[in-house]
């Protein structure tokens, strides 16, 4: 592939398309609703477009093998949580993850907070996997997936009570090659499950080669809460 048509395949960020009128039409305490034309070209009639607002968020596949792992040849597996989803009024197997709605907080770290909270595990490792937009056709929300190794169970005094949705998880051990074959086969749907489950497959079969450090670059949307 030529150094031209790599070029072509990079996401950028670009403030030329002018905002010509914003408002805010709602606001809670995780979005908020932006209501606004756009001018796509100068001198071009705007267009009205609606934009959610939303924090970024993080995901972890928490991954064991060998003699830590639980299966009976060692195989690789990873941590799945099971959660209720009102929105689509369905139980999602997913892996654990959370918003980034601490000001200040780094992803990584934020990633830690919510692999204890979930699983009580933490980590020694941490590489970025893959990074995304949730729905950039209507939120800012962006994702970043992650992969935590060297697990440990956090002592009793160092976890943290689980509430609303979260106080029914269990998190569970699964075959990662399982979890490979349920998302191809359409039996999972949460997106941080896909996309970072499917990272990992690809990341894996290259022995690891490309992981980028926890703390890569991650092209955030500016508007993100």
């Amino acid at each position: 592939m030529s150094t031209r048509g790599q070029a072509r395949e990079l996401d950028d960020q670009r403030d030329s398309r002018q905002v010509t009128a914003s408002q805010q039409v709602w606001a809670g305490p995780i979005f908020t609703i932006q209501d606004e034309q756009i001018a796509l070209a100068p001198g071009a009639e705007p267009v009205r477009r609606q934009t959610v607002a939303h924090h970024d968020a993080v995901s972890i596949v928490a991954w064991r093998e060998g003699v830590d792992s639980s299966q009976d040849d060692g195989a690789a597996e990873i941590l799945l949580v099971r959660q209720y989803r009102h929105p689509v009024r369905a139980d999602l197997w997913e892996v654990p993850a959370g918003l980034l709605d601490v000001a200040g907080e780094a992803p990584a770290v934020a990633a830690g907070r919510e692999l204890a909270e979930e699983t009580d595990y933490e980590a020694g490792t941490w590489h970025t996997l893959v990074d995304y937009y949730a729905s950039p056709g209507f939120t800012t929300e962006g994702c970043r997936s992650f992969l935590a190794r060297d697990l440990s169970l956090l002592p009793e005094e160092r976890r943290v009570p689980r509430e609303a949705e979260e106080a029914e998880f269990v998190p569970t051990w699964f075959r990662f090659d399982d979890v490979v074959a349920a998302v191809l086969q359409g039996r999972l749907h949460n997106p941080a499950t896909v996309a970072g489950v499917l990272a990992a497959d690809r990341l894996r079969a290259c022995g690891w080669e490309g992981l980028r450090p926890a703390d890569a670059p991650w092209l955030r949307s500016p508007v993100s809460l």
